[in-house]
């Protein structure tokens, strides 16, 4: 039986709040609020307890210990042809035994946390005893078992001198007498050779950054995509030396729960890759990643549950580096300056039309109107209704409408069937943008397309934005598709929040939601988006934000078969531009029906 969508969203929202209380747990231990310490939360469906525990560790090891020493101490043993696992695996039991104890004696309530997270690796890792010549196995059994026996657990006698040289790092005095100690049981139980190989402790540390550099260390990494292949091995090995669990059998528990109820979920580890990606195809974001994973889970639901959303000021002004893409879009930029210098006159010619549009209406709207009510200046010739009439109103007032109550966004398709009249839509925007500028009525620009399941909100400008940022719209770029339900959702949610009592959402889109990817692995590859299904659902969240007292304008500027479409998800409010010359015109009647004070 699959599992429904209300349980799929009950077990994100489990999700992000672990994280949340991972990250507070992590800043608490540590004391130091400015730690970006990376946070997993895949253990969950696994042990609730050893994802915590794990969070914990990591705050305390950057506490007591320098992270960044112990990470380059193993690169530099691995660089010596030392085991990657059965190193790692020292180093954990090792960092245990220095930071456990540490942080139950400065906060109590951790060592239930503790207890239950050693029961639970027991429990899943170790059904049976590891064979005898697992040494470092059996290492694991019996420290964890020591420590919930409350140093009862026997082991035999070889066994037990490896346990007490893993108990000396209780007494560590700092990093480096820790790292000694860690080098000297890997050398005693994983390798017993490897001193007169590869060279003793003092060889370890004598290795140079640039030795390891030169290296290639690509082979050893978990994750495509990373242009320095040291820093990011040095980023993995640093990550693992605070977990005790076998990752493998997380692995594994995942996905047999997966295919027991026929879900996916992205691994963290495709998902940072894929955001990685998407990062250099269109700039760095610019929210934080508590504010992206906030606003995903609340957008991201229902038919665009296995869907993302990034939000970035463009490759142009956040880059992470000088690519292709980014020449590419200096490229389209200057094509659209271009176009606007071509068609000077006419833009200057819409902007100061639309302006005046704009402008007698709200004159109107700042005109007086007298009315009789049960207060202002009294009236004479009225007081003979006093005691005869229940509606008197025996004084004049005057009424004021208030002209700077509205806020507009402007949301642009940026898909790639719009890249033959790219320069259009944009020339289309800034006159918009310009004309609110003109008036100074406060507006968002903001572009949208799809790229895999990430839909990309470009801010071109934000809602109080000096006029200057309206050369931003020049920015525009058509690439991939467009999810438009997903992208109205978010637009329109930031639009609601606004104070302004009149709320307008400007759309420029060509009447042809698409979204449909290429299946690719370790994907969560949402559902088809295209035909029927899309526009209904486009259709839907513009009547809902009308229902919100949002005022929803439909600017189409496609092909003439698409006008079907245009109006079943806009209705009536929409403005079909064959000429940009008629452009203000069109625009400036909606805008003006809006603007009336009877609306």
């Amino acid at each position: 039986m699959s599992m429904s969508k209300e349980n799929i969203q009950e077990t994100e929202e489990i999700r992000f709040e672990l994280e949340n209380r991972i990250r507070n747990l992590l800043w608490t231990v540590s004391g130091d609020y400015n730690l970006d310490m990376k946070v997993d939360v895949s253990l969950f469906m696994r042990s609730k307890s050893i994802a915590l525990y794990d969070g914990i560790k990591q705050g305390a090891l950057a506490k007591f210990f320098d992270k960044d020493l112990l990470g380059l101490y193993l690169v530099k043993k691995v660089f010596l042809q030392a085991d990657e696992g059965a190193l790692t695996s020292v180093a954990q039991l090792c960092i245990e035994e220095a930071i456990g104890e540490k942080i139950c004696r400065e906060r109590p309530g951790v060592r239930q946390m503790q207890r239950q997270a050693f029961e639970d690796i027991l429990d899943q890792e170790f059904e049976t005893m590891p064979i005898w010549d697992d040494i470092l196995g059996r290492l694991k059994i019996a420290v964890l078992r020591d420590r919930l026996e409350n140093g009862a657990y026997r082991v035999d006698s070889r066994l037990m001198k490896i346990r007490d040289m893993v108990y000396e790092s209780r007494n560590a005095a700092d990093t480096e007498e820790l790292i000694s100690i860690i080098d000297k049981i890997y050398n005693t139980a994983a390798e017993p050779d490897f001193e007169k190989k590869h060279g003793n402790l003092e060889r370890v540390m004598a290795v140079t950054l640039e030795e390891l550099t030169e290296y290639d260390w690509e082979d050893y990494l978990t994750e495509e995509l990373y242009e320095e292949a040291l820093e990011s091995y040095m980023e993995q090995i640093s990550n693992k030396i605070t977990d005790l669990e076998n990752k493998a059998v997380t692995e594994e528990m995942e996905e047999k729960r997966q295919r027991k109820h026929k879900i996916t979920i992205l691994p963290p580890e495709a998902l940072e890759k894929a955001h990685t990606y998407v990062e250099l195809n269109f700039g760095k974001t610019y929210l934080t990643q508590l504010e992206e994973k906030r606003i995903n889970r609340q957008m991201c639901t229902g038919i665009h549950s296995d869907c993302s959303l990034y939000f970035t000021e463009g490759i142009l002004k956040n880059p992470v580096k000088r690519n292709y893409q980014y020449e590419y879009a200096v490229r389209l930029r200057n094509k659209n300056i271009w176009l606007y210098h071509d068609k000077h006159r006419i833009v200057k010619r819409n902007i100061n039309a639309l302006t005046e549009t704009l402008k007698k209406s709200l004159v109107l709207r700042n005109e007086s109107q007298e009315v009789l009510s049960d207060r202002g200046v009294i009236v004479p010739s009225r007081l003979w209704r006093i005691g005869r009439s229940s509606e008197a109103n025996l004084f004049r007032r005057d009424l004021k409408a208030d002209a700077s109550d509205f806020v507009v966004d402007v949301l642009i398709d940026a898909s790639g069937s719009q890249m033959s009249r790219q320069g259009e839509v944009a020339l289309q925007a800034y006159i918009i943008s310009e004309a609110l500028s003109n008036v100074e009525f406060p507006h968002r620009v903001m572009s949208f397309c799809t790229f895999w399941d990430y839909t990309i909100l470009h801010r071109f400008r934000e809602y109080d934005d000096p006029r200057t940022a309206n050369e931003n719209i020049f920015n525009y770029v058509t690439s991939s598709n467009n999810r438009d339900g997903l992208a109205i959702r978010t637009a329109g949610q930031s639009l609601l929040a606004r104070p302004e009592e009149k709320k307008i959402l400007i759309i420029l889109s060509d009447g042809k939601p698409y979204d449909v990817i290429v299946n690719r692995p370790n994907a969560r590859n949402p559902q088809p988006y295209q035909g029927k299904y899309a526009v209904n659902d486009t259709a839907t969240e513009v009547r809902r934000l009308r229902s919100q007292g949002v005022s929803v304008l439909g600017v189409f500027a496609g092909e003439e078969k698409e006008l079907a479409t245009e109006k079943k998800i806009f209705g009536k409010d929409f403005a079909y531009i064959r000429d940009i010359v008629n452009f203000s015109k069109i625009v400036g009647r909606y805008l003006t029906k809006q603007l009336d004070f009877d609306t």
